[in-house]
């Protein structure tokens, strides 16, 4: 393995300062989550996808202490929406997987998880065992991932952001990574 020294993390937010140096096997890590995390979205599509899959009964059984349950509850008595719903969670979930494993607009990909992880969250608000549940986890991983541009290790990303578009665009590295 190579030595890191040369590598800092440093980051100044509202008058907090926070520096330190990642370990080398940080990378890996990085990597690893991100395909780890690729294939857990993936395989939750796909499975929909591949199913009789339904988000009325997810929608219209929100528990009432939830802040979403009456948007959540009209959604589920909308038939137009409900047809949106059943048809955009599945593929978002495999665009979001395919983009997780091929490091591929991660940074997007990953906001887009995240939302979607505080939309289950709120839907299940099973909170009596404690705020944190898997849905809230998940949703951190995935703003980590973004965070620690998880594309540009072993991934698409890194290529992308060396295009002629991205040069002239430069915008387009926050969704790159």
């Amino acid at each position: 393995m190579t030595d890191t020294s040369a590598n800092r993390l440093e980051s100044t937010l509202g008058g907090i300062r926070l520096e330190g140096r990642p370990h080398q096997l940080g990378v890996w890590a990085i990597v690893g989550l991100r395909l780890v995390m690729g294939w857990v979205m993936l395989s939750a599509g796909w499975g929909k996808f591949t199913s009789d899959f339904s988000a009325y009964g997810y929608l219209s059984n929100v528990d009432p202490a939830s802040p979403a349950s009456g948007i959540f509850g009209a959604m589920a008595e909308n038939a137009s929406m409900m047809a949106a719903v059943d048809v955009i969670v599945p593929a978002t979930q495999i665009l979001i997987g395919l983009a997780l494993l091929a490091g591929l607009f991660v940074r997007l990909a990953a906001l887009g998880a995240a939302t979607q992880m505080v939309l289950f969250y709120l839907g299940s608000w099973d909170v009596a065992g404690g705020a944190v549940n898997d849905q809230f986890v998940y949703a951190a991983v995935f703003l980590a991932l973004g965070a620690f541009a998880a594309g540009r290790v072993l991934g698409a990303d890194r290529y992308l952001e060396e295009h002629s578009l991205v040069e002239r665009f430069p915008s387009l590295r926050y969704v790159l990574g």
